[in-house]
């Protein structure tokens, strides 16, 4: 399905519905959007609403019990190297522990040396266990490995929620600005609203089982 714009295809969830099936309350009811190629979409909206649990069905991680998600109007890969790839908020929680970092970053693919540079990972941690590193320099590792060449979106849930402001400062510059050379489209799932007008072209906000549009966010 040709984006709106014109501009390529999208990643796009089409009236999905979830819940737990030992509940009978809806997460989400009849859920749709899009987010197009170098589009920045936020999804904001208090604890426990279904931020996460829609970025999850939008990456793959959960089976909604209606709807489907499409990329370019197919379903997404079961197998092999998915364009949509997840950046999680508790990075330790995404890695292999028993793994030495440089298998976890060469998990997918092969990062070059000016992506390890970019994103400040220096050469002698891919020695190191991830237990050996800090939150910010695991979530390094956890974002490079995500931006491969077949990557066409990303969807970032909380990612920078648990690290110091100087690091959330540092990688949210470095993801943008690999996003925007790579021209990936982006949902980024935030309960900071501030976080949301500043690197977002369009902010999105979900409350009682549905999305809402809110005026904010960046221009391009």
């Amino acid at each position: 399905m040709q984006s709106e714009t014109g501009k390529g295809m999208a990643l796009e969830a089409r009236h999905i519905s979830f819940r737990y099936r030992k509940q009978k309350d809806w997460i989400l009811k009849d859920v749709s959007l899009t987010v197009e190629p170098g589009e920045r979409v936020g999804l904001t909206g208090p604890s426990g609403c279904g931020k996460s649990t829609l970025a999850k069905i939008l990456a793959g991680y959960e089976e909604p019990l209606e709807g489907e998600v499409l990329l370019d109007g197919s379903l997404l890969p079961k197998k092999g190297y998915c364009p949509v790839q997840m950046i999680y908020q508790h990075p330790e929680q995404a890695v292999n522990p028993r793994w030495r970092m440089e298998k976890i970053l060469c998990e997918g693919w092969i990062p070059d040396e000016k992506l390890l540079e970019d994103m400040g990972i220096e050469r002698e941690w891919l020695r190191r266990w991830p237990s050996e590193l800090s939150g910010g320099e695991l979530q390094r590792f956890c974002i490079a490995r995500v931006l491969g060449p077949r990557t066409r979106f990303l969807i970032c849930d909380e990612i920078s929620t648990m690290l110091d402001v100087i690091t959330q400062a540092q990688i949210w510059q470095k993801v943008l600005e690999l996003a925007r050379k790579q021209r990936l489209g982006m949902l980024v799932v935030t309960h900071n609203m501030a976080l949301a007008e500043k690197v977002c072209t369009r902010i999105l906000s979900i409350h009682d089982c549905s999305l809402t549009s809110i005026n904010g966010g960046i221009a391009g």
